[in-house]
């Protein structure tokens, strides 16, 4: 393939690799009841299909976004790619929920893809591609979200969950190959450090943390089963952090959080995350309990994911309308709006879940919340640090939100599995509901620390300024990846 034809077919593999994401996400939350049925285990086993993803998610996505800041940017993107094809192989052939669970964890390398992606675009095609091109593969990525859910739900109603996970592996293995013939080598790019040992520890510190979390109704919270990995992971968090401390080239860099306003977006996009992710994954349970049961509605996996649009669609129109929203309501007052709006979608649910219709409201709702104060936090962000330091302070917003999500799919987990019935095994009406107010709560713990960290940033040393283009890029980056996860960003 000559020059000119591979710059001309650049945008649409770079199209087509952005929506290796987004089939990983629809491969999430709404599948978790089927795999619990195929697998004959209990819904809480199979609530880690999501969390492991996120998890992986969490940790490879600076590894990948570091890599791919040097010579092997190519190479990355085809290991990630790699990854998503054997994981989706994997999870397809799974003989029990184990191996299914490894395979959606190697899934969860390819969350890297949409910023590399970008970077890509930036770098090899002509200027005036550029920045249309960045907004179509934010667009794209988002809306196929939104359209991977039923389009997968389709796939496992009709023809099975193996189906589906090998739906995901075809498309993957087609991006990987338009990668290696159309993607220009980086080769001539200057080389970078990955900090191993620190991906290493925060790997093995989230994991600790996740599994007693998850499995604390089950072992008993006070048993030494789960202190000694609750106590061993804060301590390699501890570790970890002074490790990134002392490093030159750390894998996250946490002196960011000297700056107000980065310490206030990264809290606050770490709790909301939490409670936005326990809504999902309980919302899209319970819409598929059998109406038997004394609850639920006892729909399909297609329509549960139907019920998850409304999300996707509120999200991306209320990032939309940021500049008018903070023009009447000012940073501060956003956020905190933004987080009483999303606690107000659990409130909601919690009382009234008889119908359907209430469902698509509280998930409409809930992506309002989310959407504007997610697409807010990076703004708040850019304007309050060095220029020189923007792509690390939105490295590590990527990083603490996706680690809110691993938290919030774990805790949804915990609180089910210690409201079973005793005569079906499975969550009761309590369980739910629990998770529902439990997330309410931290949306609005998030509102309170929104508003009185805000006050604080606002005395940030470093002055407000106008963003430059490459800094306006990145903010457009951050408000398509906010839709890029298990419904938030897988």
């Amino acid at each position: 393939m000559n020059l000119n034809r591979k710059v001309a077919a650049l945008g649409p593999v770079l199209v087509i690799t952005s929506l290796v994401t987004s089939i990983i996400s629809s491969l999430g939350a709404p599948l978790i009841p089927t795999i619990a049925k195929d697998f004959h285990d209990s819904l809480g086993t199979a609530q880690w299909s999501l969390t492991v993803t996120l998890l992986s998610g969490a940790v490879s996505s600076p590894v990948m976004g570091r890599l791919g800041d040097g010579p092997r940017r190519k190479m990355t993107i085809i290991g990630g790619l790699a990854a998503v094809v054997a994981g989706s192989a994997m999870a397809a052939l799974a003989p029990e929920i184990v191996v299914l669970v490894i395979g959606r964890a190697l899934q969860g390398v390819g969350l890297g893809l949409v910023p590399l992606a970008m970077a890509t675009a930036r770098d090899e095609l002509p200027k005036d591609r550029v920045a249309p091109m960045i907004g179509l593969l934010s667009v794209s990525a988002a809306a196929g979200v939104g359209v991977g859910y039923p389009i997968s739900g389709l796939i496992a109603d009709g023809w099975g969950l193996s189906a589906a996970y090998w739906f995901g592996a075809i498309i993957a293995a087609l991006a990987l190959l338009c990668v290696a013939v159309v993607v220009p080598s980086s080769k001539t790019r200057a080389s970078v450090r990955l900090d191993s040992i620190g991906a290493i520890l925060l790997a093995g510190a989230l994991v600790a943390v996740l599994l007693a979390v998850a499995q604390g109704p089950d072992w008993g919270w006070g048993s030494p089963k789960i202190l000694g990995p609750l106590v061993g992971g804060l301590v390699l968090f501890a570790i970890w952090a002074g490790h990134q401390l002392r490093s030159e080239e750390p894998l996250v860099n946490l002196r960011l959080l000297r700056h107000p306003a980065v310490l206030t977006g990264d809290v606050c996009a770490t709790v909301l995350g939490v409670a936005m992710y326990m809504n999902l994954s309980a919302e899209t349970q319970f819409v598929q309990r059998l109406r038997s049961g004394g609850f639920g509605f006892s729909v399909s996996v297609v329509v549960a994911g139907l019920v998850l649009i409304p999300f996707s669609v509120f999200m991306l129109v209320s990032s939309r309308a940021l500049p008018a929203l903070v023009r009447y309501l000012g940073v501060r007052t956003l956020l905190s709006v933004g987080c009483l709006v999303a606690g107000a979608s659990c409130v909601f649910f919690a009382l009234f879940h008889g119908a359907l219709w209430e469902s698509l409201v509280v998930m409409g709702v809930m992506g309002i919340g989310v959407g504007t104060t997610f697409s807010a936090i990076p703004g708040l962000i850019l304007r309050s640090v060095p220029a020189s330091e923007t792509g690390s302070a939105m490295g590590f917003y990527q990083v603490v939100r996706n680690v809110g999500y691993s938290l919030g799919s774990a805790l949804a987990a915990s609180i089910l599995t210690s409201h079973l019935s005793s005569l079906t095994g499975r969550p009761t009406l309590g369980g739910y509901n629990t998770v529902f107010w439990v997330a309410g709560a931290i949306c609005v713990i998030a509102a309170v620390l929104a508003w009185a960290m805000s006050t604080r940033a606002a005395q940030d040393p470093v002055p407000a300024r106008r963003l430059s283009d490459e800094e306006i890029r990145l903010l457009e980056q951050s408000e398509g990846e906010g839709l890029v996860s298990e419904g938030g960003r897988d």
